[in-house]
């Protein structure tokens, strides 16, 4: 794996960490997590206490400060063990981009060291039932009284839903794509329930359940920026945070297919030979090379122009594009090397192909990807939201 020209000694001296602990700690919970099929609170903890969920906040707030290809590389790495885990540490990162790009003086001086220290797992909250990935069609409802707001309604499919403690919600105030409203909710707040967790066909430790309000009552003091920034909040976290993450866990879960299909083609023995050695093996398992390469590539790329503070809206679609696609073609390749036993829950293969399923639907699936691609191309896009956060347009704190 060479990818000096992105990282640094200190990105290689953090992934040898994070692969030494996800060996030590991740790997042998991973049966038990697949046998209970439900969020492993103690696990997410204990990620949550190498601070590595503050590797994207700035320093003066108690944060490691390497930015984003340093966060892609400790998703990556605990992806490659556990998908789960992988996804539960980009779903804490959603929660931190509200509040480094949205929260007030006094809410990042409030939550981002809590974050950091591992003693608070941040969530975000915008999808509904009946208006899916259409934003603008949501229905909770905040209404102001006094100086606090009462909410009503339902999230689903929030990341890290049943083990969060701060869930960043995204509500209606008003109308139309200035009705939105972003707050920040605590896990203990009267009039916050969860519904019980769903079994789900991959991702299993992991938790993206529903949130439930009724008449749950809110602090002004709890808002993220103005009444109306609830819309810049969703899609920024969607497009700047979520795309780049959802790539790395799509990219650790490729380097697993990869690493299991050359181990078991080398043990397997056909004809008096390792099936590694059959030329219609190697053909697979060059195209899984080649397809990881690529799919490495262009997560890299993204999240260091993302660094850089350089417009990248249209890298990051296409990275979570690429990354999600070439994985689910690989593990399908994969599956046909192992043949009947890549179907029997004795080889992790059947794992790798179900967990990255599960990262095509958020933050825009592929389909959604190409339309945007479509769009840059044709010169119709309306601005990237990249360059917004950089220029600090439609965060301001008032």
């Amino acid at each position: 794996m060479t990818t000096g020209y992105f990282t640094t000694d200190q990105h290689d001296a953090l992934r040898a960490e994070v692969r030494a602990f996800a060996e030590r700690e991740v790997r042998p919970r991973v049966p038990e997590m697949e046998t209970q099929r439900t969020v492993h609170h103690e696990l997410s903890r204990l990620i949550a206490a190498q601070r590595w969920l503050g590797v994207t906040i700035p320093r003066e707030y108690g944060g490691m400060g390497m930015g984003h290809l340093a966060k892609t590389i400790i998703i990556e790495e605990l992806a490659r063990v556990s998908g789960a885990m992988g996804a539960m540490v980009q779903a804490s990162q959603l929660g931190v981009a509200k509040i480094i790009h949205f929260g007030s003086d006094a809410q990042k001086k409030t939550w981002l060291p809590k974050i950091a220290d591992g003693d608070c797992l941040p969530t975000i909250a915008v999808t509904e039932s009946a208006s899916g990935g259409h934003v603008l069609g949501m229905r909770a409802r905040a209404v102001r009284d006094g100086d606090d707001y009462i909410l009503n309604g339902h999230k689903v499919f929030v990341g890290n839903s049943h083990v969060g403690d701060l869930h960043g919600v995204v509500v209606r105030t008003g109308l139309g794509p200035k009705g939105l409203t972003a707050f920040l909710v605590e896990a203990d707040r009267p009039g916050f329930a969860l519904a019980p967790q769903q079994s789900t066909m991959g991702l299993h430790g992991f938790s993206f359940g529903e949130l439930l309000f009724e008449n749950c009552r809110i602090p002004a003091a709890n808002r993220l920026g103005s009444e109306g920034d609830g819309l810049a909040v969703a899609y920024s976290s969607s497009a700047l945070y979520g795309r780049a993450n959802l790539t790395a866990v799509s990219l650790g879960i490729h380097q697993a297919i990869l690493d299991e299909t050359v181990a078991y083609a080398s043990r397997r023995e056909l004809y008096g030979k390792p099936i590694a050695e059959l030329d219609n093996v190697k053909q697979k398992i060059g195209q899984i090379t080649s397809r990881l390469m690529t799919a490495r590539i262009t997560a890299y790329h993204a999240a260091y122009l993302l660094d850089q503070g350089l417009p990248c809206d249209i890298e990051l679609m296409n990275a979570k594009l690429v990354n999600v696609e070439s994985s689910l073609d690989s593990a399908r390749e994969s599956m046909e090397i192992h043949a009947a036993i890549g179907l029997t829950t004795e080889r992790p293969i059947e794992r790798f192909l179900r967990d990255a399923y599960h990262i095509y639907a958020p933050a825009g699936t592929s389909d959604v990807q190409r339309v945007r691609l479509a769009e840059a191309a044709m010169g119709r896009t309306k601005g990237q939201w990249s360059e917004r956060i950089v220029r600090g347009e439609a965060v301001q704190v008032h």
